[in-house]
């Protein structure tokens, strides 16, 4: 409990630096979102009417509680770039979206990871430990956006196993829905799978050297079992801690994926929102991403705690 507890204001103070972070750096960044919404053929009575309804006329301790209030609430106004839109619906419409894109990139990774590095450990020096070891040095380098460009050409426009561009809501079919992230989720999962194969892996090796495996295998324990039964857990500890650091890069790489996939998610509306200084779209979006990956992080680190109690994660 006391771990527990102690995690969960480190949390929150976390989140609350984020915060000011996300609001005092879109402030102090040159430039007037007013005047670029207005046109430069705006009165500056026009300028300071709409200035004083965005209540940036206040001081800036004044605007960031007044915008964390509303965060909080849920009432997060009025969008400058899309005619006035409420920045809540938008962000409720697109967030089911990018969180389905980075558990179905979290879940591959997993799925990919772990038989992988598992096979490669039980095989270790075999040739398929080395294709194993070669093919993910390979891509790790690979950027995501590569990946999808390489899926949509061979898999959307010569196999047709999707069509490129076809983007399914969820709420008119579930499936196809999911069906059409498969391949996004790829290209995010792949490179990071790799980089968990590495860890676990070089993690499983160090666990077979330790004196409990001897004991295991002096008592007739074969070594797929010794791998399964008494290895895996302790060997994903180190696995762990790299998963909870590539969880920034999953949401990271959803911003760009989602462009070249043109899927309506948070990524999308996000760069769209940079590009005509939406900041009141924009600060919003870049603190709920902060918080995804700061709480998903603290889960990785409760989950350790639970896997290994003597460890302490501060």
């Amino acid at each position: 409990m006391y771990f527990l507890g102690t995690r969960l204001i480190i949390t929150g103070v976390t989140l609350f630096l984020v915060s000011v972070l996300s609001f005092g750096a879109f402030s102090l960044i040159p430039g007037d979102p007013v005047s670029v919404t207005l046109g430069i053929e705006a009165s500056d009575e026009q300028i300071a009417a709409m200035r004083r309804d965005l209540g940036l006329d206040r001081s800036i301790p004044v605007q960031y509680c007044r915008w964390m209030g509303r965060f909080l609430s849920g009432n997060l106004g009025k969008s400058l770039r899309f005619r006035g839109a409420s920045i809540s619906e938008m962000i409720q419409e697109r967030m089911p979206v990018t969180l389905t894109l980075a558990s179905l990139s979290l879940l591959l990774i997993c799925l990919i990871a772990i038989p992988t590095a598992l096979a490669a450990a039980y095989k270790e020096g075999s040739f398929l430990d080395r294709a194993v070891n070669t093919l993910s040095t390979i891509t790790i380098a690979l950027p995501g956006f590569f990946l999808g460009v390489l899926f949509i050409w061979v898999f959307g426009l010569i196999l047709k196993c999707f069509v490129p561009g076809g983007y399914v809501p969820y709420q008119e079919d579930l499936i196809g829905f999911v069906g059409y992230l498969l391949f996004p989720a790829l290209a995010i999962a792949i490179p990071n799978a790799a980089v968990v194969i590495k860890f676990l892996r070089g993690s499983l090796l160090q666990q077979l050297k330790s004196d409990y495996v001897r004991t295991a295998y002096s008592k007739g324990a074969s070594r797929i079992r010794v791998l399964y039964a008494h290895v895996l857990k302790n060997a994903c500890i180190p696995a762990l801690t790299v998963l909870g650091m590539i969880i920034g890069e999953i949401f990271s790489g959803s911003i760009v994926i989602e462009q070249v996939f043109t899927i309506p998610g948070i990524g999308r509306l996000l760069i769209a929102a940079i590009t005509s200084r939406d900041y009141p779209v924009i600060q919003p979006l870049v603190l709920y991403m902060a918080t995804m990956v700061i709480l998903a992080n603290t889960l990785v680190d409760i989950g350790i705690q639970m896997l290994d109690p003597r460890i302490r994660i501060h």
